[in-house]
Order: structure tokens, then sequence, then C-alpha cells
């Protein structure tokens, strides 16, 4: 008779996308993988083994996302969503063309090191959110308008002599 252990019916899993994300994000796993593991299983394990895929889904997806953990996707979406759409509506008022669908120009916008200094399509939530009273800084600044040098030269009228 022939007993099926635990583990020789566990299918083999691969933890590419962790370290993918990791390496990406610049996360030293040698490092912290221990107290991400327990933060997403709730002080259950230190493993990554023994993580169930849920939780593993979960944390790749708040590593990726800057998700916060807890907060449901669609949750997280949409303040990404009006975070991304204050940003823009700013931007729009400051002149920078939004509505061109390749975001060329708000992305030259935000390269700009004096910004942000990077993408619009890579800010996170809390990136997009400090740009807003960065923004608004610039909004409020009065503007100076390169216009030409007008030089004045005085008339002068002898009394009696003003056109009539």
């Amino acid at each position: 008779m022939f007993i099926h252990s635990r583990n020789m019916t566990r299918k083999k899993r691969s933890f590419s996308r962790l370290y993918a994300i990791a390496r990406a994000k610049g996360i030293d796993l040698e490092e912290h993988k221990e107290v991400l593991v327990s933060q997403f299983t709730g002080g259950r394990t230190t493993s990554l083994r023994d993580m169930t895929p849920t939780e593993y889904e979960e944390m790749c997806e708040c590593l990726q996302t800057g998700k916060p953990v807890g907060e449901s996707t669609t949750e997280y979406r949409e303040r990404l969503r009006r975070a991304r759409s204050a940003v823009l509506n700013r931007m729009q008022r400051l002149g920078v063309d939004t509505a061109d669908r390749t975001f060329a120009a708000v992305n030259r916008f935000c390269m700009d090191s004096r910004i942000i200094g990077k993408p619009f399509g890579l800010l996170s939530l809390e990136e997009l959110q400090a740009l807003i009273p960065k923004l608004e800084a610039i909004l409020r600044k009065p503007r100076t308008v390169k216009s030409r040098r007008i030089i004045e030269i005085p008339i002068f009228f002898r009394p009696g002599q003003l056109p009539s």
C-alpha cells in the first residue's frame, strides 16, 4: 500500500515573478524576504514555500503596484485614476497637451528633473499625490511673458499747439 505524503502531492511553484519585481524595484530579498512573507501571511510563516497562492499573488501585486496591504485592487485603481486625473488637470491648466493619446507632451513635462524625472505612466500613487502641490505652486506663480522690448519715445507738445 502506497501512502501519498503532503509533500509528494504538492506542485513545485516558481517564485520568478517575486524575484523579477524585486530586481526591478531594487529590493534586496536576502535581507527583506522573511519580513515580507511574514507580513503577507499575518505572521503565520516566513517561508515562501508555505505561502498560499493567494498570499503570494497579493504580495507580488502590492510590491509591483504599490497597493497597500488589504486594499482591494479595484479601490487602489480608483484612487490611482483620481490622482492621475488631478495631475493631468493641472498640467492642462499649465498648457501641457494632455489630449494627445501618445502622452508625449505629458511625458516630456514629467521627465524634467524639476518636475518628477520619470514618465507619467510609471508614477506611483504617492508620487502623483506629491506632484499635485508642486503643480499648484507653479500655477500660483505669476507668469512672465517674453515680449518684445518696447522703446518709449517721449512726445512734447508746445502750449497752444495741441491738435483739435
